[in-house]
């Protein structure tokens, strides 16, 4: 049996994530992308993980700043997913374009107005696997507001259903 690419993104998409925005600050600026190759690692320490391709932008900023900013989004936030999936964004438009909006923590890293969760997180450890780096990260502090996540599921955005019984 020969596996193909397309149907191994496929298989993927049947399982159902939420949406996060990484954040980063570099030199003043923020530097973003959309992921939702994230998971919680370990409690004792606290560790999440995020993987991310090593063509991106934010692979370099992230080995180079070694602190960044897990921004989970709500369902209303499907227009900044979209911004920062886009390979050819331009930091500086994310507000009038998309609504973006960011406040800085004690530590500078640029957190999203209006995310359903956010993550401080500082470097732990990076692994390359394939085409992209598993970042692991330390949580050092999280904000976690009321709201309803945005979801993704065979390549389209979705919304919370009905609850399971």
């Amino acid at each position: 049996m020969t596996l193909s690419a397309a149907e191994f993104r496929k298989a993927m998409g049947c399982f159902a994530t939420g949406v996060t925005i990484i954040t980063v600050d570099l030199e003043g600026c923020v530097h973003g992308m959309t992921a939702n190759a994230f998971a919680s690692v370990s409690l004792d320490p606290m560790l999440v993980l995020v993987c991310v391709d090593h063509s991106t932008r934010t692979h370099a900023h992230l080995h180079a700043k070694k602190r960044f900013g897990i921004n989970v989004l709500g369902e209303d936030q499907r227009a900044i997913s979209e911004y920062y999936a886009r390979p050819d964004r331009s930091h500086e438009h994310a507000e009038t374009e998309a609504g973006a909006r960011f406040v800085r923590t004690a530590h500078g890293t640029p957190m999203l107005h209006g995310s359903l969760a956010y993550l401080e997180c500082r470097l732990h450890s990076a692994e390359e696997a394939g085409d992209h780096t598993i970042f692991i990260a330390e949580v050092e502090d999280v904000v976690v507001r009321d709201g309803d996540p945005l979801l993704y599921f065979r390549g389209k955005y979705r919304k919370v259903g009905a609850q399971s019984r």
